[in-house]
C-alpha cells in the first residue's frame, strides 16, 4: 500500500476576546503535535483581526493511521477540553489522505479524484493566485507602512493564497470541474 500522507483540516471558531488565550493554548498544543509519530508539518491560518474569528489548522502526517492516532490521543483530547471555553463551536475536523481535503467529494460517496487530476487542478488554481495576490497585496502592505521584507511578504502572500484555496477557490473550482475530476 502506498503512503500518500494524510491531512486534517481543523476549524476553531473562537469567541470574541478569547484570541490571546487561544494563541497561548496553540503554543502548548503545537509542540506536542509536532512530536507525534509521523508528523510532517503544520500550518495555521489565523483570522483577520476584528473581522473574523476562525482559525484553520492544517496538519499533515505520513500515514492516516499516525494522524488518527494523534487526533484520538488522550493528550489531544485533554488539550481540546482545556480550550473548549474559547470555542464558539465545538472542535471540528476532517481527515483526508494527501490533499484530498481540497477536493470535497461529499456527493461522490467520499471518493477522491485521481492524484494526477488533483495535481493539475491544484496547480491550475494556485498559479493564477500566485501571480495576482502579490500584485494586489504588496502595494497594500507598503501603503500601511510595512517595509519590504522578502520573508514577511512571502509569509503573508502564501497565507492569503492558502486561505483563498481552502475557503473560496477549491470549493467552487471543484464544483465547476466535478465531471472531469471524478470521471
Amino acid at each position: 500500500m502506498e503512503n500518500t500522507g494524510a491531512s486534517v483540516v481543523i476549524t476553531h471558531h473562537i469567541l470574541a476576546g478569547k484570541q490571546k488565550e487561544y494563541e497561548k493554548w496553540l503554543d502548548e498544543i503545537v509542540p506536542i503535535s509536532k512530536h507525534s509519530e509521523g508528523f510532517i508539518d503544520l500550518q495555521i491560518v489565523r483570522p483577520i483581526p476584528k473581522l473574523t474569528f476562525v482559525y484553520t489548522v492544517i496538519i499533515r502526517f505520513d500515514t492516516i493511521d499516525h494522524l488518527k492516532r494523534w487526533m484520538e490521543s488522550p493528550e489531544r483530547k485533554r488539550l481540546i477540553e482545556k480550550a473548549n471555553p474559547f470555542f464558539r463551536k465545538n472542535d471540528r475536523y476532517q481527515i483526508k489522505s494527501g490533499l484530498d481535503f481540497l477536493f470535497n467529494a461529499e456527493n461522490e460517496d467520499n471518493k477522491s479524484p485521481a492524484r494526477w487530476k488533483q495535481f493539475l487542478a491544484t496547480w491550475s488554481a494556485i498559479y493564477p493566485l500566485s501571480l495576482v495576490i502579490p500584485i494586489l497585496l504588496f502595494p497594500l502592505l507598503r501603503w500601511v507602512n510595512i517595509p519590504v521584507n522578502h520573508y514577511f511578504d512571502a509569509l503573508v502572500s502564501s497565507g492569503c493564497i492558502v486561505l483563498l484555496m481552502v475557503y473560496v477557490v477549491m470549493p467552487n473550482y471543484t464544483k465547476l470541474i466535478k465531471k472531469w475530476l471524478f470521471k
